[in-house]
């Protein structure tokens, strides 16, 4: 089914190949003519599976002659968890805002930098991507009018209310118009989603993808048993003689991190750290640099594992097993994304094989576990 036949206007559509957007995938089947119809939507799917594209195409299709012109008052609202997933999204608006006819403009909000700087990005806004807590600062201050907007999207949802953003999102609600488009998207149907479903949409059309178990079939894994002295050469080892030109490492502390980025600078390999106690602009600034090529190996820990998205990922390592096999599928499910397959790897130590038997029984998934013994680290 081509793009064409879903309801887009031709000065989208002609222009997808060009972005290689040859043909939608199942949730863009399924949730672009819906909205673009003005339904509400659950839709429950992974990260990767195309769902970004899904609501911001019809969306930006909507918005064609029906912008208003008021300077804080927005059309569209996207909440989100992360600051890492708000400037994501809001650079896919803006790609896609280059097909458009009309201009329009796109600004993220969240936490952790100055709010001045926001409060002026606002003016004149149609689309704003924003974490609850700065979106609410933000409407405080008067920067910003919520009465008039048209569409609201919830993107993982699951995540902001794992997050608590509970009452933030449910006092944001009670400033919204009554009648407006919902669109909720969530990684899982958990009872506090189904709870916020019934209270947030209107006969909405459910669309449910599976995720983990299509996107792990694409991920090639595999585990290396080896003691805790050699990890470190052995992880240089793999991307030196892989020749990995993007290779993202789970470390499971900040401490961790850091450490694992020294020494693989300190070997020749260029690498950064992203976690929580960089800044935001520290960490755009790495994972652009990643993005770009200019840097081969992003270390991260779990906290980020859902807001990292790059297409066509090579490579993930875990260095350090998380705690949870729910964590460790959302770490190698940054690879096998989107019809392209992956590499995920696994350095397990004496102390982490019963821990890594649980994971596999989990996921129902056996992953094959070479001996690290006879291979030569000299040099790493």
């Amino acid at each position: 089914m081509p793009f064409s036949s879903l309801g887009l206007p031709d000065f989208i559509t002609k222009r997808l190949p060009a972005h290689d957007y040859e043909k939608p995938f199942p949730i863009q089947e399924k949730a672009i003519p819906a909205i673009i119809e003005g339904r509400d939507l659950l839709g429950i799917a992974q990260t990767g599976s195309g769902k970004t594209a899904s609501y911001v195409l019809p969306i930006l299709s909507n918005l064609m002659g029906n912008m208003g012109a008021d300077s804080r008052h927005v059309n569209v609202l996207v909440l989100v968890p992360t600051r890492e997933l708000a400037g994501q999204v809001a650079d896919v608006f803006r790609s896609f805002s280059t097909f458009l006819p009309e201009t329009v403009r796109t600004v993220s909000v969240f936490g952790g930098v100055s709010i001045n700087p926001q409060m002026k990005s606002i003016r004149g806004v149609n689309v704003l991507v924003a974490t609850p807590g700065r979106l609410i600062e933000l409407q405080s201050k008067n920067a910003v009018h919520l009465s008039s907007i048209t569409t609201l999207v919830l993107d993982e949802a699951d995540k902001m209310l794992n997050l608590g953003f509970k009452d933030e999102m449910t006092q944001i609600f009670n400033l919204l118009p009554k009648k407006r488009q919902n669109l909720l998207f969530s990684a899982t149907l958990s009872d506090d989603v189904t709870a916020v479903n019934q209270v947030l949409l209107d006969s909405p059309v459910v669309v449910k993808i599976e995720g983990d178990k299509e996107n792990l079939s694409l991920i090639k894994q595999v585990a290396y048993n080896v003691t805790e002295d050699r990890k470190g050469p052995l992880l240089r080892y793999i991307i030196k003689s892989n020749d990995f030109k993007q290779v993202l490492v789970f470390t499971s502390s900040v401490f961790e991190a850091e450490k694992v980025v020294d020494k693989l600078k300190k070997n020749g390999i260029e690498a950064r750290a992203i976690h929580s106690k960089k800044s935001q602009g520290s960490r755009r600034e790495s994972l652009i640099a990643f993005k770009q090529g200019k840097v081969n190996v992003l270390v991260s820990t779990d906290l980020l594992a859902r807001g990292i998205d790059i297409e066509d990922m090579p490579c993930v390592i875990n260095y350090e097993l998380p705690r949870s096999p729910k964590d460790y599928v959302h770490r190698i499910g940054r690879t096998g994304r989107a019809e392209s397959n992956g590499d995920a790897i696994s350095l397990i130590t004496k102390q982490d094989q019963h821990h890594f038997k649980i994971i596999q029984k989990k996921m129902k998934r056996s992953v094959d576990i070479l001996e690290s013994d006879d291979i030569d680290l000299h040099g790493f």
